[in-house]
């Protein structure tokens, strides 16, 4: 069976290419529930199915209309490393294909969704995790501020990662045609990756899912 990593595709469009291949879920521990019971979740964390935009809202900001779908697959609440991309290139880029290495392991609730618009040949994702406090979380962000610099750096860096602007709270990576934004706020980073849409769209979307993160 083939399965299209859109993922892959959104790590690293610069390529132009949709990459092939088997995803390894990394599953972080969850205490298991009977059917039907809604998804546990800890006290005082941040539930980030509130914070991230519905389909509806990433049709209208996007400007696809029914052309946006989320992809099969690429909608989960584990993050997802791609392991033969991720060894393939150096530790310090390993986030573009790792996303315990974007997030690590220490958030109490996640969830990703990936989507694309066919005609236009663009893709667009909104991830988020929310850490036990803002301290677990600024730390996430530190260290994946710090790695995208040194992944700049490198040798892979023009490629993977472009220009990468980094500050308190935000970083961006422009890698041709596509992009990242992080933004950290209390308790939760938040991942905006696209290719083949204006900057514009990716700041709208991140603007508003932070808009929706409880303040303190």
């Amino acid at each position: 069976m083939v399965v299209v990593t859109v993922r892959a595709g959104l790590a690293c469009c610069a390529a132009a290419t949709l990459l092939t291949g088997c995803a390894q879920w990394v599953v972080t521990g969850a205490p298991l529930r009977a059917a039907g019971e809604p998804p546990y979740q800890p006290p005082g964390v941040v539930d980030v199915d509130q914070v991230l935009l519905g389909q509806d809202q990433m049709r209208a900001i996007t400007g696809t209309g029914q052309d946006l779908t989320i992809i099969p697959s690429m909608d989960g609440k584990s993050p997802v490393d791609i392991e033969e991309l991720a060894n393939s290139v150096p530790p310090e880029c390993r986030f573009v294909f790792a996303e315990t290495a974007t997030f690590g392991t220490g958030f109490e609730d996640f969830h990703k969704t990936s989507f694309q618009s066919p005609p236009r040949g663009a893709l667009i994702s909104e991830g988020a995790a929310a850490y036990r406090d803002a301290a677990g979380a600024r730390r996430a962000f530190d260290a994946l501020s710090a790695t995208a610099a040194r992944c700049a750096d490198s040798s892979y860096g023009a490629f993977l990662v472009g220009d990468v602007d980094a500050g308190a709270e935000t970083v961006r990576t422009r890698p041709g045609a596509c992009g990242r934004d992080y933004r950290l706020k209390g308790s939760v980073l938040v991942e905006v990756t696209f290719c083949s849409f204006p900057d514009s769209v990716s700041e709208i979307v991140m603007t508003n899912i932070v808009s929706r993160i409880p303040a303190g």
